[in-house]
């Protein structure tokens, strides 16, 4: 039985998620610093990612300080994220990018955001929930895992499971999606080792349902 076939609502599914997932945390709500941690976040742990967008904030200030920046200097900061020699290059040239094209302001538009080099469709969807409160929902592997093994919507791609969960979560919980889903899914529905004997929704969850009857 998945979600699809029983009498559970999105919404009492949603909640369960909500109970046990701890608060995030946001290292910045600024539209611009939002956008920087979000470039170094992929494939790298929180704590790393903040540590790295505190030490550019630290420096550099905002979009005009990053876009000056000597590469050496914001690769030395950035060291311990993953990527860094590629991140370092494209967290400057979305800061000039911002300051040239932008006038200086982050682009509170989809269109406008994955213009900007190394901003894909995930990127810019947490800049516009996140720090401009727009309804989007960014799809980043831990998205992508729970919404396939609940059966929200099992996907090949991300922009396929974005479409699909568009259609099921209502618009008015877009914001805040993807923060609580990070956190249920570093907490309980981990990549490796899920804790789906103490998951709320292990009773719909097929994925859940199939690993506790092998134990």
């Amino acid at each position: 039985m998945n979600l699809r076939e029983s009498r559970t609502t999105f919404k009492e599914v949603y909640a369960a998620i909500r109970k046990q997932a701890p608060p995030h945390h946001f290292e910045f709500h600024e539209p611009f610093w939002v956008l920087i941690t979000t470039i170094m976040s992929h494939r790298t742990k929180d704590e790393v990612t903040d540590a790295a967008a505190r030490g550019l904030f630290q420096k550099y200030h905002d979009a005009e300080g990053l876009a000056g920046a000597n590469y050496e200097d914001v690769l030395a900061i950035i060291s311990r994220v993953g990527f860094s020699k590629v991140k370092a290059a494209r967290v400057i040239e979305a800061a000039r990018m911002v300051v040239n094209d932008f006038h200086g302001s982050v682009p509170p538009s989809l269109d406008e955001l994955t213009r900007i080099p190394g901003v894909g469709r995930k990127t810019a969807n947490v800049v516009l929930a996140d720090a401009f409160g727009k309804p989007a929902i960014a799809v980043d592997t831990h998205v992508f895992r729970i919404a396939a093994r609940i059966g929200w919507a099992p996907a090949k791609t991300p922009d396929e499971t974005e479409k699909r969960l568009m259609k099921i979560v209502p618009e008015d919980m877009w914001v805040g999606f993807n923060p609580v889903m990070v956190e249920f899914g570093k907490k309980i529905c981990r990549p490796v080792g899920p804790k789906c004997s103490e998951c709320l929704i292990n009773s719909i969850c097929e994925y859940g349902r199939k690993k506790l009857a092998k134990n």
